[in-house]
């Protein structure tokens, strides 16, 4: 049985309902891991379904993650692209950036990317 990288956006939504019900001592950490999650639920799920229905071949390393938004830029398939360049970049802003400013607006935009992505390519 193999992964489904959707379940991460399941994660990052986790993140964001637990730490705002409960009085979770550090949010912005897990909003940050839940932006980073929501990248890769969006990045992996559009990986393979380039791989199995559009003829991608994954390296399943580094360069991936150019190689995956450049074919379907090419392929103009629907915005993924471009949503998939903001998802990365807001993941590399909470992994690398001591200060991400409006952490929760981050997370809110991530999260609406990713959903976009996933439903897109789920048709």
């Amino acid at each position: 049985m193999t992964f489904d990288w959707r379940q991460y956006l399941d994660v990052a939504r986790f993140l964001r309902d637990r730490t705002d019900r409960d009085s979770y001592p550090d949010r912005e950490a897990a909003y940050r891991c839940a932006v980073s999650r929501a990248y890769y639920a969006a990045f992996c799920h559009a990986r393979n379904y380039a791989r199995d229905r559009l003829g991608f071949f994954p390296t399943y390393g580094p360069d991936d993650h150019v190689k995956v938004r450049l074919y379907f830029a090419k392929r103009n398939v629907r915005g993924i692209a471009s949503r998939l360049d903001q998802l990365r970049q807001a993941r590399n802003r909470c992994n690398y950036d001591d200060a991400v400013p409006s952490i929760s607006g981050e997370l809110s935009r991530a999260l609406s990317l990713a959903e976009y992505v996933i439903a897109e390519l789920s048709r």
